[in-house]
């Protein structure tokens, strides 16, 4: 059945290297993120940081390609809906991780904190899922593997709730530099919704499974 099914959507061949090369480019621009936060050389922190803007204006620009063609095409792999939130989603992810970027810049935060680190860990994780789920796409005949990654995802997105709301519980508490509190907090709710943004990557796929597989 699910060979019958894989025969009966589109074959596409615009759409489903798109969505491959955004998972790509958002696999690559966490990667870099994790670097980011681990290097302790502050001019290396700022080559990193410029890789991630650079990546973060890549992914901008696949995200426009697929919508000019989800706009100029009347058949699509498919819904439109499902393709719009999906690139939606994953162009956020990769807004977030420049947005975490940028605030550790901005504020000037050199050293990073265990949670700054492990959030970042968890943005790369959930992006590497997507990447693989993303790739199974082409072929229905890899759903079990689709699955398996959103459920991975899930898993991800539920712990970095936890590491977040610990990490600010412990911060209100011990710290007692007010601005140093917001700087903080800051980077990691821009980190913890990237992690978000990588569950509803995952929900779009899943409705995508539901309708296809």
């Amino acid at each position: 059945m699910a060979g019958i099914l894989s025969f009966l959507v589109p074959k596409d061949k615009k759409f489903f290297p798109l969505f491959e090369k955004a998972s790509e480019n958002l696999k690559q621009i966490s990667a870099i993120l994790v670097e980011m936060v681990n290097t302790s050389s502050p001019e290396k922190r700022r080559e990193l940081i410029k890789e991630i803007e650079r990546l973060e204006h890549v992914g901008d620009a696949v995200t426009h390609e697929i919508f000019n063609e989800l706009s100029s095409n009347f058949i699509t792999p498919f819904d439109r809906e499902d393709i719009h939130t999906l690139v939606s989603s994953l162009d956020d992810i990769v807004d977030f991780i420049h947005g975490s970027a940028k605030r550790i810049e901005l504020y000037k935060i050199n050293e990073m904190t265990p949670a700054i680190i492990k959030l970042a860990e968890l943005v790369q994780q959930g992006a590497d899922e997507l990447h693989n789920a993303v790739k199974n796409l082409r072929s229905m005949s890899n759903s079990s593997k689709i699955r398996e990654a959103c459920v991975k995802i899930n898993s991800i997105e539920n712990h970095a709730d936890d590491v977040f709301d610990m990490t600010i519980a412990k911060l209100f508490e011990e710290e007692k530099d007010a601005v140093q509190i917001i700087k903080i907090k800051e980077v990691l709710s821009a980190l913890e919704t990237a992690t978000d943004k990588c569950e509803d990557a995952a929900n779009a796929i899943s409705s995508i499974m539901i309708k296809y597989a």
